[in-house]
């Protein structure tokens, strides 16, 4: 009987396992696109605010036209002209109190608005926010002659006051909708701890309620002060005498049908772009936090 013995064989190297790449992850090449597609789009919005500061610093009225000439001769001399031989002080401080006025009365009726609707099931509610939204619909151009006939009616023409419960009354219906969404997102138990320290529904509401919806107040606060700073059409036709002109309709003083005056326009533009661009700065941290709170619920 034979016996015959097999050499054991070398095992086969294991094979390596394959990586399947998580749903949602990208690729090399993925992340390059998305990448160079973020720049892109950075350098479009960015061109506009860089031309006119570019602009700004040429010396003469119609440099926009060849930009190019500007390099050698680029100074603050526009700036300072606007400064000091315009009303831009009187224009800046009327924009302050309109722009402050706005936010101040649109943020707290609002926020009122919003809690109420978001807390309280009073008859007609849904009623009250979907008529809230169908005013955004109306474009300036309809609203402005039936508010000139108010306001002549009120006597509250070229009046800051005017102004300002126009401004609040474009701004309020989005930043209601706004707040109430976030309002949703907080518990009813704080409302309820309230009631049981007793407070008021006010109390509550001013004590609990509104320092917890911060990130929400900050967006309703920067949406009005940047729609009261930097609109023109009501400011135009509201205000009459050129000493309650605020920034937007100053700005249009530099252009006229005899006059085009268009360096010291780009300069006084880059001076009132600062504060928003301020105002930007002090709330950005609570932008996205407002904006996306309460999406699914509002």
């Amino acid at each position: 009987m034979t016996v015959t013995t097999e050499r054991p064989t070398a095992a086969a190297p294991a094979a390596r396992p394959v990586r399947v790449r998580p749903r949602g992850e990208r690729g090399p090449l993925g992340t390059a696109l998305l990448h160079a597609g973020l720049v892109l789009a950075s350098l479009i919005a960015l061109f506009p605010v860089v031309y006119i500061a570019f602009v700004s610093l040429g010396p003469g009225e119609m440099d926009y036209l060849h930009p190019g000439d500007i390099f050698g001769r680029a100074s603050l001399a526009n700036y300072s002209k606007v400064l000091g031989d315009t009303d831009f002080f009187s224009w800046f401080g009327n924009s302050v109190v309109v722009a402050g006025g706005t936010t101040v009365v649109g943020v707290l009726v609002a926020a009122s608005t919003g809690y109420a609707v978001s807390r309280m099931r009073f008859p007609g509610h849904r009623q009250l926010m979907w008529t809230l939204l169908l005013t955004q619909m109306f474009p300036i151009a309809v609203l402005i002659v039936p508010m000139y006939t108010i306001l002549s009616s009120l006597q509250l023409l070229d009046s800051y006051l005017g102004l300002i419960l126009v401004y609040s009354g474009t701004t309020v219906p989005y930043c209601a909708w706004l707040l109430k969404g976030y309002f949703d997102t907080i518990p009813v138990e704080v409302d309820e701890a309230g009631r049981v320290d007793g407070l008021s529904p006010f109390g509550t509401f001013w004590r609990l309620i509104m320092p917890l919806a911060r990130p929400g107040l900050a967006v309703a606060a920067f949406y009005s002060f940047l729609t009261a700073w930097a609109e023109v059409a009501f400011a135009s036709t509201f205000l009459l005498s050129s000493g309650k002109y605020t920034l937007a309709v100053g700005l249009q003083t530099f252009v006229s049908e005899h006059d085009h005056q268009w360096n010291l326009m780009a300069a006084a533009a880059v001076l009132i772009a600062l504060p928003a661009a301020l105002v930007f700065y002090l709330v950005q941290r609570h932008l996205v936090t407002g904006l996306t709170a309460g999406a699914a619920k509002s």
